[in-house]
């Protein structure tokens, strides 16, 4: 969420970034700076009043101990038509704030100056491309066909069990899945994160903190009776245990990761962009997450960058990285990277992470801090990435790895799987 005061003082370059990303709602902003210029008058003039009373209050307990009844008693009488005055303003200065927050939630985040501008997945610019595509054996099939033909993943029993989009992982396609977990785990504690298990539930003000509510209350699966939601990736409750927390400033940077699964339940349209793995509404993942100083956020997003990209080579995936253009960028984000590997059997780009900026926005709903050595409380940076999400991944692994004699698999995981090859 956007800080009020930098939106009022800022307004011209607020409404030049919100045109990068093409925000439908400029008007919005005018509206903020009035709705906060009536609760600023209206905190004013209560404060004033409340002053008064105070004085007042202290002035008829001197007179009441001087033995001055009459005289305190008509400054009573004044006094008790401030009593109103400072009610209604009180209701007023709430009901001002609440039309404020409700109108601040509505604003996306800013899009940092080297975000391009756009509205198109089309407009997201490539910065970089790593490998050449797979060339692949005559017959060969989309990932689809091969999960049945290896009885790895079984989309058809899932869909009895649950619905579309919660495949059953079988054999070494539930082996392979285990391993990748806990390939990139082990690659991000080598690399200095904390591994946290956390719940796959959130409340609502969890949900509120990191910006999936109210914005995306539609894809998130609720639990009604509880009113719980089941958490869309790990971001969410990682980042939410720091919520209302003042850190120190040498704590900085906090790195932890966690492994989940990740519950979506918008699927998209049907087609071949989402069959099989490419989209579903269960899959598992594994997340980075940093809580950073201002002046170094944007180098620790190259940083998480590299990382991610660190994983794809390893690999021996070819991938290419986007930095989304203003319009294809996620609510929250100042800037966002996304990796996406190439489907030599789709003739498509995956996406397989995101690795997003979000400067203050999730920590100024966070309410999360830090104290720095001067002893001045500021709002912390915050970060996040797929290090990786895997059913995009496990696609291109079986796809891109495939020959006529089975699947050869990276040779990174064959300590993990205990196999390297599916056949």
């Amino acid at each position: 969420m956007l800080q009020v005061n930098y939106i009022r003082e800022n307004r011209e370059k607020v409404l030049e970034r919100l045109s990068v990303r093409n925000f439908k709602q400029p008007e919005l902003v005018d509206e903020i700076i009035r709705i906060d210029e009536e609760r600023r008058q209206t905190q004013t003039s209560l404060d004033n009043l409340s002053a008064i009373a105070n004085s007042s209050a202290k002035q008829i307990g001197e007179l009441m101990r001087n033995g001055k009844k009459e005289e305190a008693e008509a400054i009573k009488q004044t006094t008790s038509a401030n009593k109103e005055q400072i009610k209604q303003l009180s209701e007023q200065l709430l009901a001002a704030e609440q039309q404020l927050h409700q109108a601040l939630v509505q604003l996306p985040n800013l899009p940092a100056e080297a975000v391009p501008a756009g509205t198109t997945p089309e407009e997201n610019e490539v910065v970089y491309t790593h490998g050449s595509p797979a060339v692949l054996h005559e017959g060969a099939v989309p990932h689809w066909e091969l999960t049945a033909k290896y009885d790895i993943i079984d989309f058809e029993l899932g869909t009895k069990i649950a619905g579309a989009g919660f495949p059953v992982y079988k054999g070494k396609g539930a082996r392979l899945q285990r391993a990748l977990i806990n390939f990139f785990l082990d690659r991000a504690t080598e690399s200095g994160y904390r591994e946290m298990q956390v719940p796959l539930m959130v409340n609502e003000a969890s949900g509120f903190g990191t910006g999936q509510l109210p914005d995306k209350e539609g894809q998130m699966y609720h639990v009604t009776e509880d009113n719980l939601y089941l958490i869309p990736t790990a971001e969410v409750p990682v980042t939410n245990l720091y919520r209302d927390v003042i850190l120190k400033e040498e704590d900085l940077p906090v790195k932890n990761t966690a492994y989940t699964p990740c519950f979506r339940r918008e699927a998209g349209s049907y087609g071949a962009h989402v069959r099989g793995l490419n989209r579903l509404h269960q899959f598992d993942k594994v997340e980075l997450v940093q809580i950073v100083h201002p002046e170094q956020s944007y180098a620790v997003l190259e940083e998480m960058s590299l990382y991610v990209q660190s994983l794809l080579k390893e690999l021996g995936l070819h991938y290419r990285v986007l930095r989304l253009c203003g319009g294809d960028m996620g609510f929250t984000s100042a800037m966002t990277y996304d990796m996406e590997v190439w489907s030599a059997a789709q003739q498509r780009w995956l996406e397989v992470s995101s690795v997003s900026n979000f400067e203050t926005y999730q920590t100024n709903r966070l309410k999360l801090r830090y104290k720095g050595h001067t002893g001045k409380t500021q709002l912390a940076h915050t970060l996040n990435g797929s290090a990786l999400a895997l059913p995009r991944i496990v696609a291109a692994i079986l796809e891109n790895c495939q020959t006529p004699e089975g699947i050869i698999l990276p040779e990174v995981l064959a300590a993990y799987t205990g196999f390297d090859r599916i056949d």
